[in-house]
């Protein structure tokens, strides 16, 4: 159930014209590579007639504002008109993660009731049977009704797109965000980050997640050319930095820690023309960002601070032009509020947010709503620090927290210590219960390459740099860490790895 605002917030149009300003250019607005050997490129122009073919579709075929339709595909152009389009006519997307089981792909569907939905070929055996399916490359072009389209008009609380949660700690929750609230958002970011027609920005961060939905959008509006990988490639995505003279790289850091690893393919391309990277959606390490500007020497590492019901991106740069001091995630953007509460002082504890683009409430969900959602206050569940300068820093989640021997542990702030330790490239800490102190961390490290190190130099390295009831009492060493669907790291098949005993088999494989 949707929380109704008392007064209009946000700015007024619909979402679906965000690039408005240059539809009619020529310009390359999206330079899709799915075939590696045929860059497509799609025009301002081409993109906008799209989006009023799909809006027209939808309409001939009798959907009206406030339906939902699915969308499951990897990135692609068809990907971007459908959500835009939809948005024109008043109908509420619902981008879906494709590498979801097939039961919580018809959960998600069917708790939006979902009227039909758009998918690749793929993905599409993931829908139920009796959900009318329009196939990008199959059914998908004559399904378009090519023409003028005069946009829905939508109140200050319309529905522009409904996310959904990843369900890590439940059932996926259907995010309602408004026309209004998302205008809010995507002009902020762009007119904060500085980004005009003359930058080229980098998508490889799947479209159904905010990560890349928000680069999308902040490109666009700015009239910027993106191009778009269909899904995060290692080799692809450098390839593609040198070859379009990317100003903007962007995704989570797992991405670009594993970018870093391919220092052979990177000292081939030109990196100088990068003058932005993006992070968000995880914490990013005060070494991850070093070694970044030391590949790429004239950009700025951006640790983002996203949440998909909270904006989605409340905090950035500092107005009075303050540097951002190294982990901080920066401070609130003009028009959100901030606060710190449940904490041990009004300067660390759980953070609450009030913008224009926070979510309306959950769908179907009213009781999780009043939860997080209360006197227009979003209740994140990130517990942050504030400095005197006003910086905010993440330390952990509310729901990550664990107790072990009366003491809690935030995973986030041993991975923090760990990766000071030379050899360890990426690590990963997890509770894992324990017969005496209730739960205790084990860690998972990636070393750096070439790097020797033991599991005993690890706990050594820990005892002496941290408290002593924070030490991994296991570590294992892997090649990799295994990704979710978001690019995330795959923390529940960690656990699971090490509680159904395939753990020294994963070692030994990779």
């Amino acid at each position: 159930m949707a929380v109704p605002r008392p007064e209009p917030r946000g700015y007024p149009g619909n979402l679906g014209l965000l690039f408005a300003e240059h539809a009619q250019s020529d310009r390359a607005a999206i330079i899709e590579l799915r075939d590696p050997g045929k860059p497509r490129s799609v025009s301002f122009r081409e993109l906008d007639a799209g989006c009023n073919a799909v809006a027209r579709g939808l309409a001939k075929a009798g959907l009206k504002p406030g339906d939902r339709i699915g969308i499951l595909s990897l990135n692609r152009a068809e990907f971007v008109m459908t959500l835009l389009g939809a948005m024109r006519a008043g109908v509420v997307p619902v981008p879906v993660n494709v590498k979801l089981p097939a039961d919580a792909v018809a959960f998600i569907l069917d708790d939006a009731g979902a009227r039909m939905a758009f998918a690749e070929p793929g993905p599409r055996r993931l829908c139920p049977a009796h959900l009318p399916i329009i196939e990008f490359g199959g059914n998908f072009d004559s399904f378009l009704d090519p023409g003028t389209f005069d946009a829905y008009e939508p109140s200050p609380d319309s529905i522009a797109i409904q996310p959904y949660t990843s369900g890590s700690t439940g059932r996926p929750k259907g995010v309602l965000l408004t026309h209004y609230g998302q205008n809010w958002s995507r002009r902020i970011l762009a007119h904060t980050r500085g980004t005009s027609e003359k930058d080229v920005i980098l998508v490889a961060a799947p479209l159904y997640h905010k990560n890349a939905l928000n680069a999308i959008k902040q490109g666009l509006t700015a009239g910027a050319m993106l191009p778009l990988l269909p899904q995060f490639d290692i080799e692809r995505y450098i390839e593609a930095i040198g070859r379009y003279r990317c100003t903007v790289i962007s995704g989570v850091p797992t991405m670009m820690a594993m970018m870093l690893t391919r220092r052979d393919q990177l000292a081939k391309i030109d990196r100088t023309s990068v003058r932005t990277i993006m992070m968000g959606s995880a914490p990013s390490s005060p070494q991850l960002i070093r070694e970044l500007r030391a590949h790429f020497p004239n950009a700025e590492p951006l640790v983002v601070y996203g949440v998909t019901e909270g904006g989605p991106v409340p905090l950035g740069p500092h107005l009075g032009g303050k540097p951002r001091p190294p982990g901080s995630l920066g401070v609130p953007y003009p028009g959100t509020e901030a606060k710190l509460v449940g904490g041990p002082s009004p300067d660390e504890g759980e953070l609450a947010l009030r913008n224009p683009g926070n979510l309306l409430g959950y769908h179907n969900l009213p009781e999780e709503t009043a939860k997080r959602l209360r006197d227009g206050w979003y209740y994140t569940g990130d517990v942050c620090r504030r400095d005197a300068e006003g910086f905010y820093y993440f330390v952990g989640r509310t729901d990550d927290m664990f107790v072990s021997g009366g003491e809690n542990i935030y995973p986030g702030e041993v991975e923090t210590m760990l990766l000071r330790h030379p050899a360890v490239h990426q690590v990963v800490v997890l509770p894992f219960d324990h017969e005496l102190k209730g739960q205790v961390p084990y860690a998972f490290v990636v070393p750096k390459p070439g790097a020797a190190v033991t599991e005993d130099e690890i706990k050594r390295f820990s005892l002496a740099n941290g408290p002593a009831y924070q030490h991994p009492r296991r570590v294992f060493f892997l090649k990799e860490l295994p990704l979710a669907g978001t690019n995330k790291i795959d923390r529940q098949r960690l656990q699971k790895w090490v509680t159904d005993g395939t753990i020294a088999t994963v070692i030994n494989d990779r």
